[in-house]
């Protein structure tokens, strides 16, 4: 789920500073997953739908879906045309708890939360090139774990997309959607496919969204493709407990004490 400024493949670059002056405009990654195609049992077949599924239905029945799920465990993987470099994120989120990391080549960033507190730590590179502090604000950072109170607005942004609920953002509108079912004698899946037009600071986008057919419709793969660049999302372990350690208070700087 993307939380800061940082560049993606398929959105608009990176704004190093972003985090520092408002520390994040929380936007889920509309990307790709990874394949996590159900898998049966041999000679077994998927339950046939009861209904003729349509793009609407599905979409309906997975926000219903994903609206009575606890927890989730998101992988991003994105690649650019122009890069050799593989930006990764691993993700755990929770209803009001959750942990990222996010790598960048050599940058790395991880985060932490939890209803009373929200966590940042990395490397000087990723502290500068992905959260967007300056070098000044690093050095008075050190080894420690940025922390950031809940109830003001900078923990607000960071936590926004650490929680199961904001996987509803992955899904697209059913208006120019379009639906198949792929799969045969193994596991079947349903799959939308939208374009995003381009604008004047984005690429056109084609995307695909997967869920399994039968049982609950939660997405299991999605793909997001523009000129040579790919992005890939793979949910899973839906409803698993999320473990949360917290750093100790002793390891911890306030944010304001970065900032100020």
């Amino acid at each position: 789920m993307r939380l800061f400024a940082r560049r993606t493949v398929l959105r608009s670059p990176r704004v190093p500073g972003a985090v520092a002056s408002a520390l994040v405009t929380s936007v889920l990654v509309t990307t790709a997953l990874v394949t996590a195609t159900p898998v049966l049992a041999a000679g077994s077949r998927p339950a046939a739908p009861a209904t003729v599924a349509t793009t609407s239905s599905v979409l309906a029945a997975a926000k219903t879906a994903i609206a009575k799920q606890t927890a989730v465990h998101l992988e991003v993987n994105s690649k650019s045309a122009s890069s050799s470099t593989v930006e990764k994120v691993v993700a755990d989120l929770g209803l009001r708890s959750g942990t990222e990391s996010i790598s960048d080549g050599t940058d790395a960033v991880t985060i932490i939360v939890t209803p009373t507190y929200g966590y940042i730590s990395g490397n000087t590179d990723g502290l500068t090139k992905i959260v967007g502090l300056t070098s000044a604000e690093v050095k008075k950072v050190g080894h420690a774990w940025i922390a950031l109170k809940a109830g003001t607005s900078q923990y607000t942004s960071l936590a926004a997309d650490i929680k199961v609920s904001s996987v509803q953002t992955v899904l697209p509108t059913a208006k120019g959607t379009r639906l198949s079912v792929q799969g045969s004698t193994g596991a079947r899946v349903y799959v939308l496919s939208w374009t995003t037009a381009a604008t004047s600071s984005a690429p056109k986008l084609t995307s695909t969204l997967t869920f399994p057919v039968g049982g609950a419709t939660l997405p299991i793969q999605e793909t997001t493709t523009a000129s040579g660049s790919k992005e890939t999302v793979t949910l899973s372990k839906w409803g698993e407990f999320v473990r949360i350690s917290v750093p100790p208070l002793s390891d911890t700087i306030a944010y304001s004490k970065v900032t100020g």
